[in-house]
């Protein structure tokens, strides 16, 4: 059987003006993930969706891998949703940034803060109540990643594959490979850790999840890496 290594991108820029690139470590992640790699997989495939911390990744990972990588396919089927919209549905006065910062310094730990009100948004979301509201809905989402698995896996060939992606698409697709629900789908995606890797064994119509959200060469290269934000 091929091997499918989904791997969550490294740690983006929250609370920057571009939350889309690499932090530094987010780029030390990927090529810590890189070296970890090069002794375990000869990918046939790489594929990645189309945002910057997607493709940065890819980079990082190809540093630190030390050989040639495969040229990257894009999916936008393996974006992540838009999470701001999410978030801003729930608190619309976020919309201004400054607002949402100031908000969010007052509390002893901003990033808990923003975390407990990104589940909430979550909530809100997936629950269906509200899909007029958005770009983009639940069971949309969830649609275009299990369809953006199908298209890698004709595309790797049978091969091994790397996978540059989010958290929101690998949750879903564990989802739908061990058939869970929505919400065990949301607490999955809350533990998916900056460039762990989730492997999918494929042979022709199978596919089973064999590892999910592994970052141990995180924690033997250096424990304070591990960043789930």
């Amino acid at each position: 059987m091929a091997t499918i290594y989904l791997v969550r991108h490294g740690q983006a820029s929250f609370g920057k003006e571009n939350y889309d690139q690499l932090s530094e470590r987010g780029w030390e992640q990927g090529k810590i993930l890189g070296r970890w790699l090069a002794d375990k997989v000869e990918p046939g495939a790489v594929f990645a969706g189309n945002l910057q911390r997607h493709r940065e990744t890819v980079e990082a990972v190809a540093s630190g891998y030390g050989a040639a990588l495969p040229d990257v396919q894009t999916l936008e089927g393996l974006n992540e949703f838009d999470h701001v919209q999410v978030v801003e549905r729930l608190r619309p006065e976020w919309v201004d940034k400054q607002a949402m910062a100031r908000e969010l310094a007052s509390f002893p730990k901003p990033a808990a803060a923003f975390q407990k009100t990104f589940e909430k948004a979550m909530d809100r979301w997936v629950s269906g109540e509200y899909d007029h509201e958005y770009t983009e809905s639940w069971q949309g989402f969830r649609q275009r990643v299990v369809h953006a698995l199908s298209q890698l896996i004709d595309r790797a060939g049978g091969a091994d594959a790397i996978v540059s992606t989010s958290g929101g698409p690998i949750a879903v697709i564990a989802q739908h490979l061990l058939e869970l629900s929505d919400s065990k789908a949301l607490e999955m995606n809350n533990v998916i850790a900056n460039t762990s890797v989730s492997r999918i064994l494929y042979s022709g119509p199978r596919r089973s999840l064999a590892v999910f959200n592994n970052y141990s060469h995180l924690e033997a290269e250096n424990p304070s890496l591990v960043t789930f934000r």
